[in-house]
Parts: structure tokens; C-alpha cells; sequence
């Protein structure tokens, strides 16, 4: 029999028992207690510090603390096991904000020109009038419904669930044989449908009828509410995807999910973000998520596989293989969707590992497949999703640019909310700075926009040098050696939030060159694994939440984005949301959305050579060669002679 031990944690009315080896983040868990995990529980990151005051633990690692900081009692929670009755204060966790500005998840969605749902939308609703049963007229209650659908709804056939099967008596007597049903035809050319409702009375015809689409971001997950009779959107919602506790990124989260109830609690913690939304977006509109019977889904590939709880490590073993790609319709009680119980949820389908449904969702959306002219289109986020091609012909790969530009593994970065600078500029000749922040108040971090700006301006101002490294010995206070070697003072401790300088150190800039030269790499690789020089790109569609804030002119100057005209890049916004807001209108969308999924050809970049030679040339600024990026290479000559 094993021992147990108590473990007493600060902010928990009540001690736990836990048994000996037990992981304190378990043993919080048990209390009640959410402690922050980015790394997925590997150890990596140092947010999970908690401070052991009394008893006996066993630290597995160290890693980010000091021999000062473990003397005086700290431990991380997810690599420290309880070997004794202990007490733990947990400081204070940085929440995950639920709230983004508006301008942040604006839909951005319009009604497609001359949209009818009754040709096009699978959820329609079917008023009936039934003739009562008789002595005469034995007709089982679901043979007169049906009989009656099929003719209405001019079907071949329809099924129904059994939970719906059960409520048909009392509805139908209840209602006086007055009903109005909602149904889903999934394949139009077939003829049959499934009943997912049935209601008392005949409902007006103009009242809304609601669906939903989602997009499921490694960081952020965003809601439209849409009455699907007009195709208006009548509620939006968006707040981080609560999963960023367990893991900032998809292998983090994969890592997790293979722990004891790991993947139950990833599953729980995004399907409570979606539910939060969806109702959210409800009260706007003034309706219920009872009332939503369809919802359709795009996201990449993890994130499908963690939402319905399907096994995720194959996709971070070589060689790469999802479980699935075409995922089939599924019920809203079946994912614990607070929506309708029998409503619709259709998950969009993938291509690969690294290559899922909001890169589908995002070739529909933007036209790509639908275009003559050669295209690359980009998603960039945590991961660099690319897509090159025409109507003809597409190809796309996939490379892990992690979550720097996200804020993530940079010293003083942050996400993209209040408090954040979002914007740089440097003075050339003092080496001052001046910045914007998102709120108009004092600054807590930098975020991914703010971090390709100020790259680009310590570049063409000379502060950094084309390996990365910060010259801190420049005529100003702002360029100085620190703790973590060069740094930049971008803001002066008595100008923040914090209290403490807000600095980019040299590991910041190495994060963020490994992290621009893995997306660079891999659109160059793609172009020259079918023989096309990325010169010859007619246009390059940006899509992505974080994609509409990069301003182009510093995304080349880092070598971020192809040295080209400016007028050839067009910034699209949530592509993934808008793909997935067509899909749920419009049949004909849907099922193109599921073409361009056979039709792209996926290169694994981890298996190409090609890859690496690529991606080392492009970790220096702009490039090591500078003939790809002629207009920088003017510029930073003019600047070196004035």
C-alpha cells in the first residue's frame, strides 16, 4: 500500500492527499488549482515556479532557476514530486484574458453575392400540417411525419435520432399535428436528410435560423454567429484558447496530451472556450446556443485531433501521420457542444500533419483556387503553413516557425493586447526610440508586430548587425551589455507598466531570425521543388490573425516576406474563420473546401536537404544573399552613407 502525503497549497481552502511521487501540479489539480504550463509540462519554460515552504520534494530539473532561487525554497511544479507532508505557496499566475480588442477578431465576413439558402444551405426548416390519426388512419406518428417531410421537402428519404424519436408523441399532440421541422440534407444530389428538431406550431418564416463558425487557434479561438436564413453575421466573440495553459504550442500541447488525463483535459479546456463564445455571441444576438443547429470548424490539425480527443502523438513522430484528415460529421452531444443537442457539427477537413483545415479554409476563402495568376499564400503564426499554386495546380508544406512572434520565448514579449507595443520607430543619428501601444497606455511588453518593426528599425539604424548580434557599444545609454549579453533598452523602466526596463536581447533576436528563417525557407524550398523561382509570385495572400498587423516594408527589411513590389502582397485577415463561415452557408463551399484538400500535393520539409541549406542562409538579416533582397540592400547603402 502506498504512502500519502498532505500537501497544504496557500490559496486552497482545504489541504489535498496525494501519494508519494506525485507531481505538484497534480497535487494542485486535485486542490483546484490551475497552474500555468506552457511548455506542455516539459520543464522548459520556468512558469510553473512555485515555492515549497515546509516538507520533503524531489526536483527532477532546475531549468531557469537559480542555485539562490532553489535554496530559498522555489520548485517547478511540473518535474517536482511530493516525498513528504508539504506546503506550497503558488505566486500569483498570469491569467489567460479572456477579452481581445475588436479590432483584434473582427469577422471581416460578407454575405456572398446572391446567396439562397434554400439552394445551398443544408439546415432548412420544413413546416407541416399533419392529418391526426383515426380508427381508420393507424399511421405510426414517425411514418405520417415522415410521409408528409418527404413531400414537403420534395426527399427521397430521412432519418431521425432516437433521442428526437422520443419526444415526437407529446409534440405532435401537444401542438394540435402543427409542427415545424429542422432538417440537414448533407448531400444535396442524394435526396435525403436527417431530422435534427422538431418544433410545436408553425414558426414564421423570417424567424432566424442559427449556425455557428469557429476557428480554433493554437492562441485564439473566434466565433461568428450567423442567421443562416440571410447569411448575416449577428454575434462575434473571440478570447484565447484556454489549452495556452498547458502548452503555447501544438507540440507542447501534443506532449500533454500524452499524460494521465491529458488529452480529456485539453478536450475540456477547448470545448469550454468554444461554449463560452457561442454563448457569448447568443446574448448579442439575443437568442440561445440551443437555438444554433449547425457549427462548422476549421483549425489545424492538433487542434482537431485534441478537440475530439483523438490520439495527437503521431503527428510530432516521424513520419508526421494524422489519424485522420476527412473527420465525419458528428452530433453537438457528441462533443459537448452547448448547442442544439442533435446539431450539426462539421469539422473541416485537413491535408496533413502541419497542413489542416484552416490552410483548406484559407485557399477557399481567399480565391487561390479559383485564380490563373500564380499565388503563395501564407499563414503565419505558430507554425508557418504555405501554399503555392493556381487553380491548376497546388502544393504546400509546413514548417514549426514556433510562437516568437507571438510573444512567446522573447524576454520582455507578450501577446497582442493592452499594454502591448505594437508599433517602433528609431532615430538613426541618436538611437531613440519612440512606439505606439495598443490601449494608449504605458507598456508591459512587445508584441509580434512591434518585434518585426523593431528588428527592421535596429537593422537599417545600425544597432544590430547582420548576424543578429546588438552592438552595445553605440553613443547611447539604450545599447548596453546585460545579463543575457547585447540588449536594447526600447523602454525605461520609469515608462512601464513593470517597473523594469523593457529590453530585446541577443537571445530574443536569435528567437526571432530562427523563426523568420524557418518561414522564409520554407516558401523558398516550395517554390524550388516545382521549379519556380519565388520572383515569379503574381501575388502573396497573407491570411492569419497576426498576419494583418505586419507592416511589409519591415517584414522585407528582416527578410521576413519576399523582396517584391508591395502592391503584389494583399492582407486578408482570419482566412481560416472566413473559409469556415462559407462552409457553413454554403454546400457548394463546403465541398469545394474538401477538393482542395485531395487536390493539394504536401511536401514534408523535414525529409528535404534543401530545407536546412535554406533555412541557415536565411538566419542572418535580411539574408546572406543580399542579390534576394536588392531594395534593402539600397537602402542600408544610402543609410551607411549619409
Amino acid at each position: 500500500m502506498s504512502t500519502t502525503y498532505t500537501v497544504k497549497f496557500d490559496i486552497a481552502p482545504e489541504p489535498v492527499e496525494v501519494p508519494n511521487g506525485t507531481l505538484i501540479t497534480d497535487a494542485a489539480l486535485k486542490a483546484g488549482i490551475e497552474i500555468s504550463q506552457p511548455c506542455g509540462g516539459q520543464g522548459r519554460c520556468g512558469q510553473c515556479a512555485v515555492q515549497v515552504t515546509s516538507g520533503k520534494v524531489r526536483r527532477r530539473s532546475t531549468v531557469r532557476l537559480s542555485a539562490e532561487d532553489v535554496a530559498q525554497g522555489y520548485a517547478l511544479a511540473c518535474q517536482t514530486v511530493i516525498e513528504g507532508d508539504v506546503t506550497v505557496v503558488v505566486p500569483p499566475q498570469d491569467k489567460i484574458q479572456e477579452h481581445l480588442t475588436a479590432s483584434q477578431f473582427a469577422s471581416e465576413v460578407t454575405v456572398p453575392r446572391g446567396y439562397d439558402y434554400t439552394k445551398v444551405q443544408s439546415i432548412q426548416r420544413i413546416p407541416l400540417t399533419l392529418s391526426p390519426p383515426s380508427m381508420e388512419d393507424q399511421t405510426s406518428d414517425w411514418a405520417r411525419l415522415k410521409t408528409a417531410l418527404l413531400k414537403a421537402a420534395n426527399l427521397e428519404d430521412a432519418h431521425i435520432s432516437l433521442p428526437l424519436l422520443l419526444k415526437i408523441p407529446a409534440i405532435l399532440r401537444e401542438s394540435e399535428w402543427k409542427i415545424t421541422t429542422v432538417i440537414n440534407r448533407e448531400n444535396f444530389s442524394d435526396g435525403i436528410a436527417q431530422v435534427i428538431d422538431i418544433q410545436k406550431g408553425l414558426t414564421a418564416e423570417d424567424k432566424p435560423l442559427w449556425g455557428a463558425a469557429v476557428d480554433i487557434g493554437t492562441t485564439t479561438v473566434k466565433v461568428v454567429l450567423v442567421n443562416l436564413l440571410t447569411g448575416e453575421v449577428k454575434g462575434q466573440a473571440a478570447e484565447y484558447n484556454q489549452q495556452i495553459a498547458r502548452g503555447e504550442d501544438v507540440i507542447s500541447r501534443i506532449i500533454f496530451s500524452t499524460k494521465e488525463n491529458g488529452a480529456e483535459k485539453l478536450r475540456e479546456l477547448v470545448v469550454k472556450t468554444i461554449n463560452n463564445l457561442i454563448a457569448k455571441a447568443c446574448r448579442r444576438a439575443k437568442t440561445k446556443p440551443s437555438q444554433v443547429y449547425k457549427t462548422a470548424i476549421s483549425g489545424n490539425s492538433t487542434m482537431m485531433h485534441l478537440l475530439l480527443k483523438i490520439p495527437a502523438s503521431s503527428i510530432r513522430l516521424a513520419p508526421f501521420i494524422t489519424v485522420v484528415n476527412h473527420i465525419p460529421s458528428l452530433d453537438a452531444a457528441e462533443l459537448g457542444l452547448n448547442t442544439h443537442p442533435q446539431g450539426i457539427v462539421d469539422c473541416l477537413p485537413g491535408v496533413a500533419s502541419y497542413v489542416g483545415a484552416d490552410i483548406t479554409a484559407g485557399v477557399l476563402s481567399s480565391g487561390m483556387d479559383d485564380t490563373e495568376k500564380l499565388t503563395l499564400f501564407l499563414d503565419v503564426g505558430t507554425n508557418g503553413e504555405m501554399v503555392l499554386g493556381s487553380k491548376d495546380w497546388l502544393v504546400t508544406c509546413a514548417c514549426s516557425a514556433g510562437p516568437a512572434f507571438e510573444g512567446a520565448g522573447v524576454l520582455h514579449g507578450m501577446r497582442a493586447t493592452e499594454g502591448a507595443i505594437d508599433e517602433v520607430w528609431i532615430n538613426k543619428e541618436t538611437y531613440d526610440i519612440t512606439w505606439r501601444v495598443i490601449g494608449n497606455e504605458k507598456p508591459k511588453g512587445l508584441c509580434g508586430s512591434a518585434l518585426i518593426s523593431l528588428l527592421a528599425e535596429m537593422l537599417m539604424t545600425g544597432i544590430v548587425n547582420k548576424g543578429g548580434n546588438i552592438c552595445h557599444s553605440l553613443n547611447t545609454p539604450r545599447a548596453r551589455k546585460g545579463s543575457h549579453g547585447g540588449e536594447y533598452v526600447v523602454a525605461w523602466a520609469d515608462e512601464t507598466q513593470i517597473g523594469e526596463d523593457i529590453v530585446i536581447t541577443d537571445v530574443d533576436v536569435d528567437n526571432l531570425l530562427r523563426t523568420k528563417a524557418a518561414i522564409f525557407a520554407g516558401f523558398t524550398v516550395l517554390a524550388d521543388s516545382v521549379g519556380v523561382p519565388v520572383e515569379m509570385v503574381e501575388q502573396v495572400l497573407i491570411g492569419g490573425g497576426f498576419g494583418k498587423f505586419i507592416n511589409v516594408e519591415k517584414a522585407i527589411q528582416i527578410g521576413l516576406l519576399p523582396d517584391m513590389p508591395w502592391e503584389r502582397f494583399q492582407f486578408l485577415g482570419n482566412t481560416s474563420l472566413k473559409g469556415a463561415y462559407l462552409a457553413l452557408l454554403n454546400y457548394n463551399d463546403r465541398k469545394r473546401i474538401a477538393d482542395i484538400a485531395d487536390k493539394m500535393t504536401y511536401i514534408e520539409l523535414s525529409a528535404d536537404n534543401r530545407f536546412f541549406d535554406a533555412f541557415t542562409s536565411a538566419m542572418f538579416l535580411p539574408h546572406t544573399n543580399m542579390s534576394l533582397f536588392p531594395t534593402v540592400e539600397e537602402s542600408l547603402k544610402s543609410l551607411r552613407e549619409t
